[in-house]
């Protein structure tokens, strides 16, 4: 089973959290930002990635900390459960409507860290949630996980749409290229032999 757990603790913030990648989409998520756990219920969902997760932030302050160390940890979990990379698609991507909102998601598990982010929330908060986080999620995701992510809003105008497409497009394309490809049993798909 490729499967990660990681803890996390900082004068910031206190996580736990475990990630399934074969998974059925099953998650306990209390990130102690609503928003925020609706978006990770949302990746667990449509990735079908298990997903436990437990934080303690300083959220008197905002949700800055929270968001961003929590996209470190499970970019983390994400990485530790692909082991060599062996055997897995590599490459993978998705275009995801909710209702007027569009958004194209392509990843690359390639050893490389990059975000290509085409993105505008227009809203600055969503509940008590600064759209701009979203961005930051994703991005301290990126950078844990090495994996190269272009995420690209082709329509949209309501913030909550528009966010909870990227986050169900990112999970979508993350299980298409983590997904294992029988032309690829036992060897990595790069012609370095490494990713």
């Amino acid at each position: 089973m490729r499967s990660s757990d990681i803890r996390r603790k900082t004068a910031e913030t206190d996580i736990t959290l475990s990630l399934v990648l074969d998974g059925s989409g099953k998650s306990d998520i209390n990130t102690g930002c609503g928003f925020l756990d609706h978006m990770l219920t949302l990746f667990s969902a449509h990735g079908c990635f298990d997903l436990n997760l437990s934080c303690s932030g300083d959220t008197n302050v905002d949700f800055h900390h929270t968001a961003e160390d929590i996209g470190i940890c499970l970019g983390q979990a994400f990485c530790s459960s692909l082991g060599d990379k062996s055997g897995i698609r590599r490459y993978g991507h998705s275009v995801i409507p909710m209702d007027e909102a569009l958004v194209l998601c392509a990843a690359d598990l390639s050893g490389r860290s990059v975000l290509s982010w085409d993105v505008s929330i227009p809203a600055q908060k969503i509940g008590n949630f600064d759209s701009e986080l979203v961005k930051e999620f994703w991005l301290a995701f990126v950078r844990a996980s090495a994996v190269t992510l272009h995420v690209r809003q082709l329509s949209g105008e309501n913030s909550h749409h528009i966010a909870e497409c990227v986050f169900k497009a990112a999970a979508r394309c993350l299980r298409d290229a983590a997904e294992t490809d029988p032309a690829y049993l036992g060897r990595v798909p790069s012609t370095k032999g490494v990713l």
